[in-house]
């Protein structure tokens, strides 16, 4: 049975609040799912946002873990508009390196609580935002280098692309190009050894929230390929239709409902077959990340409702694999 990374802090009941209760009942629910690899892991500055000893009595010792670190990144951006790891600032940029050593950190505490190296890779992201603050390859490659530098505990560092700047529309995250990622990333492989090359994601929300068309995930996965760097495909709707969701937010909406479906959201653009045609483009690529990260939507839905959508959107990759 193939398994998947799930990225299952946007489905937790915990959005605004801690309850750990609730989050344990949570926790308890996706040791259910017998295709969960593991989780993608938000890094906001210490292993777990809210409690690191709870985090690891909680969690499937059998789990794998992939960090990303865009929760904690949006969280500086709004304090420093200049933080970042492509910043032109070098304090900005600065911060950004601290920020990563307290990741790896982290990362090498999980790994020593679990006895094993449990986390594969770290998603990195190239901020700041370019319409608010300046940034650049040089930058990028710089921190890359700095970064290289440090033991991983086995991890390897990704860049997850998320939406472009483009003038024609307000971004959500508006950091580097893809192209300039790739090109960044290329040089730097040129150096490194093949256990610790740099790889790209892609997310399909934020590729499709870029483009404004639901081509764009899957024109960002051809490019990656034929740059031979793609390592990862997560996907996490969006949508044009003004829902509890909203219109063009980086909300990570579910697949869209169908008849095989049935938690999914109506108006959202991830459809069963658009997500097929980026599983047919990866099928024989080695990808580190494979999964799914999907929102839930009221706020206030039970823990059944948020399991059901997390299963019906794995078993849209699942319907791929067995057919």
């Amino acid at each position: 049975m193939m398994k998947y990374t799930v990225g299952a802090y946007a489905a937790s009941p915990n959005q605004s609040s801690w309850d750990a209760a609730l989050e344990t009942a949570f926790y308890a629910a996706l040791k259910t799912l017998p295709n969960l690899k593991g989780l993608e892991h938000p890094f906001l500055g210490r292993l777990h946002p809210h409690d690191d000893d709870w985090f690891l009595a909680n969690i499937d010792p059998q789990w794998d873990y992939v960090f990303t670190c865009i929760p904690g990144i949006m969280n500086a951006l709004s304090h420093n508009p200049q933080f970042g790891l492509a910043s032109e600032d070098a304090e900005g940029r600065q911060a950004a390196l601290a920020f990563m050593q307290q990741a790896c950190a982290a990362i090498g505490k999980l790994n020593a609580h679990l006895g094993r190296q449990a986390v594969t890779a770290i998603q990195i992201q190239t901020a700041p935002a370019r319409h608010k603050a300046p940034s650049s390859k040089a930058a990028l490659l710089a921190s890359l280098e700095t970064m290289l530098s440090w033991d991983w505990h086995g991890a390897r560092i990704l860049i997850e692309h998320c939406d472009a700047y483009v003038p024609e529309h307000m971004p959500s995250k508006g950091f580097l190009a893809l192209s300039d990622e790739l090109a960044v990333l290329t040089e730097i492989n040129r150096s490194v050894p093949a256990q610790q090359q740099l790889g790209v994601v892609i997310n399909w929300g934020r590729s499709v929230f870029e483009t404004r068309r639901a081509e764009g995930a899957l024109e960002h996965i051809h490019q990656a390929k034929a740059a031979g760097l793609l390592s990862g495909l997560m996907f996490s709707g969006v949508s044009d239709k003004d829902s509890d969701f909203g219109a063009w937010r980086d909300s990570h909406q579910p697949p869209q409902q169908s008849a095989t479906v049935p938690y999914g959201e109506p108006g959202s653009w991830m459809s069963e077959q658009t997500m097929h045609q980026c599983l047919a483009a990866v099928k024989t690529e080695p990808l580190l990340v494979l999964g799914v990260k999907i929102g839930i939507r009221p706020h206030s839905a039970g823990i059944d409702q948020r399991i059901a959508t997390i299963s019906d959107t794995l078993a849209i990759l699942a319907r791929f694999f067995t057919a």
